[in-house]
């Protein structure tokens, strides 16, 4: 039995690394429907959940809503405990109490649930203050219609912000979601990490393989698919400058039995205090590698040698 890890100061126990479905009905992004379909992620549902894993991360525009209706179908057919994360999006249309509920309710008609086990809003809200919205949504949780709430893309002072708002109605800010990973390091040097564990709240860490690049698939000449390959950190030059990291991530697996490149990235990251990494997976295969990221552990020299190796990420 894996071990597992509590989400902030919540009820809510997973093991230490989750699932991220934003390929799961994405098409611009992801190539959904073209390169791989439904029975995909569905296999990738089953492959993931079966190895123990339990925490599933969406939101309500991936895929214009797609994923968390997939992602609702597969709870509702499985015997297994699962926690479900969903996140609201801050659209300038929606500027009220009304307009944020709507949202929410809209969520859990997609989900075909009663209650989301943790409800983030996606990024900093520009029209409602920060302290009316978590007024707002611990008025969900009063309701019943949310358990925990949480925030993504939120710098130190926004997410301090929003916890001593929620504190004030007795409740925990469980979570704040932003890019993290060897490739993206801003989290240690911009106040959000240290504030996280300071906080009590989990660092809950998307893009944990920098879109795929940590998985050694792509190099200079060999791009990732669609949208990616437009992306600064995926062109020739960039793509020319990761290669030492991949063979150290390579090296290290070696001497793991095997582990890959990406086995290795998402261990370095799982074991950093308060952090639980979401990578995605579009087929069973790649559900089941991500399960062989824990389970096992980077020696502190290995773990060191990869912190190293990535200072120029760390800005």
């Amino acid at each position: 039995m894996l071990n597992e890890v509590s989400i902030g100061n919540s009820t809510l126990r997973t093991p230490p690394i989750g699932i991220g479905a934003w390929q799961w009905g994405d098409t611009a992004m992801w190539g959904y429907g073209r390169a791989y379909g439904r029975a995909d992620v569905e296999a990738a549902f089953y492959a993931a959940i079966g190895t123990g894993l339990r925490l599933i991360d969406t939101a309500e525009v991936y895929g214009a809503g797609q994923s968390e209706r997939i992602v609702g179908d597969l709870v509702r057919q499985t015997d297994q405990p699962v926690i479900v994360a969903t996140k609201f999006a801050p659209l300038p249309t929606r500027i009220g109490r009304r307009t944020v509920l709507r949202a929410l309710n809209d969520s859990l008609s997609r989900l075909g649930l009663a209650q989301i086990d943790l409800y983030q809003v996606h990024w900093p809200f520009p029209i409602i203050p920060i302290e009316m919205l978590m007024d707002i949504l611990a008025d969900a949780v009063d309701a019943g219609k949310v358990r925990y709430i949480g925030v993504s893309n939120y710098s130190e002072a926004q997410m301090r912000r929003a916890h001593a708002a929620l504190a004030g109605r007795g409740l925990p800010l469980v979570s704040n979601q932003v890019e993290y990973s060897l490739l993206h390091r801003t989290p240690e040097v911009n106040g959000v990490w240290a504030a996280c564990q300071e906080l009590g709240v989990t660092l809950i860490a998307y893009s944990p393989l920098a879109k795929g690049l940590l998985s050694g698939k792509y190099k200079p000449g060999s791009p990732p698919p669609g949208l990616r390959a437009l992306m600064r950190k995926h062109n020739g030059s960039a793509l020319e400058r990761i290669q030492p990291v991949i063979q150290l991530l390579t090296d290290i697996g070696a001497a793991h039995g095997g582990k890959s490149p990406a086995q290795v990235a998402l261990n370095w990251l799982a074991r950093q205090p308060s952090v639980i990494p979401i990578p995605g997976a579009k087929n069973a295969a790649q559900a089941g590698a991500n399960a062989g990221a824990i389970g096992w552990d980077l020696t502190t020299d290995e773990a060191d040698s990869l912190s190293q190796a990535t200072l120029e990420w760390r800005q």
